[in-house]
């Protein structure tokens, strides 16, 4: 696809140019420089504010089908899509061309599942306790919704927020991640071809100094959806709380998979390789801490050792590339000091743990495993955000499960057994929004709630028919006939 970079904001309705712009870097060959794209000045993000609180009545107000024919248009072209628009996303986030792929295909997912919720916006009827009383209770639109999404799934995550918000209703301001603005860019013009009122659907590319602080700051925004690192989301919920403007956090995690005595030994090495080194580990759903039974520890680690030795790494446009690279130079320098960390409190590195000099000059490394490490170490109790996980070594079921929820984190945890008892005993007692068993920690499904519990979110479910609790408030209206 063709863009101009320089033009890559859409504030009411027309793309314009920024006050300054930054540069695109492929990160699987930094000699590639995907674009110069603009960045938005403050004033330019009170713009697309005033336009969107113009536009938003409007969309409210549109018809129920017309709605859902815009939100299937643009879900049914992103799948159509997919190949090329993979292809970008890849180029410029690192990950390999099929998760890329995927990644555009679920998002167009996300847009036609709320194209049906469009319609299937039904309201209650209740009897009042006094005589001769109506009672309906319906939902409408929040109003204005800030939507601030993150460089690792920059066009699914930004999906699941956008496509409710408008199913529902809002109108949107997007300020996606600096380090992927070109699919902010390829989503957007999908959007603008749908003709929404003007201002319904706003993007603007910056800093989070910059523009985020803006929109967060702002008395005139209704909500604030936000997935990003634990630090930032405290800053959004501290700026959005004197103003009384909703808010709903997606944030860090530091997610187990327990492997219990009886586990199939491929089963969990497969579920490992998965969750915790695909998209390099930058996925806040990865399986950084492996929590593994005493009796099966040695067969595991051999056979996962013997596994990391077959994955290829490389470019993320190449062919059989299982592991692509880092997403940018200041990740992959965090990602080798977090290995420093991990040597120095006495870890055995058992696998990688170093830069990678290939065909291409990128953002490599090895993938990474630690065994012989302690659950209070910093190391597994951090969000790293790379292809590294750490072996932690319990003596039976209960003691893992502890260790499970032994972290002021809770989004993901998946055990690997045979047992139903020891699976529902784990479904249980795991304190995380999510639970997988026998699957990796990372991937779940578009149409049911996805979020976690304590620092890993805050405020209501994401996906599903549950995103209404977010993107719509409740009326209840009493009524007596005359």
């Amino acid at each position: 696809m063709t863009f101009d970079a320089e033009k890559a904001l859409y504030i009411a309705g027309e793309w314009q140019s920024g006050t300054t712009t930054i540069s695109n870097i492929n990160p699987s060959d930094i000699s590639q420089n995907l674009g110069e794209f603009a960045q938005a000045s403050q004033q330019q993000v009170q713009h697309a504010i005033d336009a969107a609180r113009a536009a938003q009545p409007e969309w409210e107000k549109t018809p129920l089908e017309q709605k859902q024919k815009v939100l299937q248009a643009i879900g049914d072209e992103l799948i159509a899509r997919c190949d090329e628009l993979g292809t970008l996303l890849s180029s410029e986030e690192g990950k390999p061309f099929a998760e890329g792929r995927g990644e555009i295909y679920r998002a167009g997912q996300f847009f036609q599942y709320y194209a049906a919720e469009v319609l299937r916006q039904m309201g209650d009827i209740a009897e009042s306790v006094r005589p001769g009383v109506s009672v309906e209770v319906n939902r409408e639109a929040v109003g204005v919704v800030a939507i601030i999404s993150p460089w690792n799934f920059p066009t699914a995550t930004a999906a699941w927020k956008i496509a409710p918000a408008l199913a529902f209703g809002n109108s949107v301001i997007w300020k996606p991640a600096n380090l992927t603005p070109a699919s902010a860019v390829a989503l957007t013009e999908i959007i603008h071809r749908q003709g929404l009122p003007a201002g319904t659907f706003n993007l603007v590319l910056g800093s989070g100094s910059e523009v985020g602080n803006t929109l967060i700051n702002s008395d005139q925004i209704n909500a604030v959806s936000f997935t990003g690192s634990v630090d930032t989301g405290r800053k959004v919920a501290a700026a959005t709380a004197p103003n009384f403007v909703r808010c709903q956090l997606e944030m860090g995690s530091k997610n187990a998979l327990v492997v219990a005595d009886d586990a199939d030994i491929h089963t969990a090495v497969e579920a490992t390789i998965m969750g915790s080194f695909s998209g390099a580990g930058q996925k806040c759903t990865a399986s950084s801490r492996l929590v593994v039974v005493d009796s099966i520890h040695d067969a595991y680690v051999e056979a996962l050792i013997k596994r990391m030795s077959t994955l290829k790494i490389g470019h993320a446009l190449e062919d059989g590339v299982f592991m692509g690279p880092v997403v940018d130079g200041n990740q992959l320098q965090s990602n080798l000091d977090w290995i420093e960390k991990a040597r120095q409190h006495g870890a055995e590195l058992a696998f990688g743990g170093e830069k990678l000099s290939l065909e291409h000059d990128g953002y490599y490394m090895a993938p990474t495993l630690f065994l012989g490490t302690q659950n209070h170490w910093d190391v597994n109790q951090e969000e790293v955000f790379a292809p590294m996980a750490s072996v932690i070594r319990v003596a039976d079921l209960d003691e893992a499960i502890a260790t499970v929820n032994d972290t002021r984190f809770g989004l993901t945890g998946g055990i690997i057994t045979q047992s139903l008892r020891t699976s529902a005993l784990f479904k249980q007692q795991a304190q995380t929004g999510c639970v997988m068993v026998n699957l990796p920690t990372a991937g779940t499904d578009y149409h049911v709630p996805f979020g976690g519990r304590k620092q890993s979110s805050f405020g209501p479910r994401e996906q599903g028919q549950y995103a209404k609790e977010f993107y719509t408030v409740v009326k209840t209206a009493y009524q007596r006939p005359y």
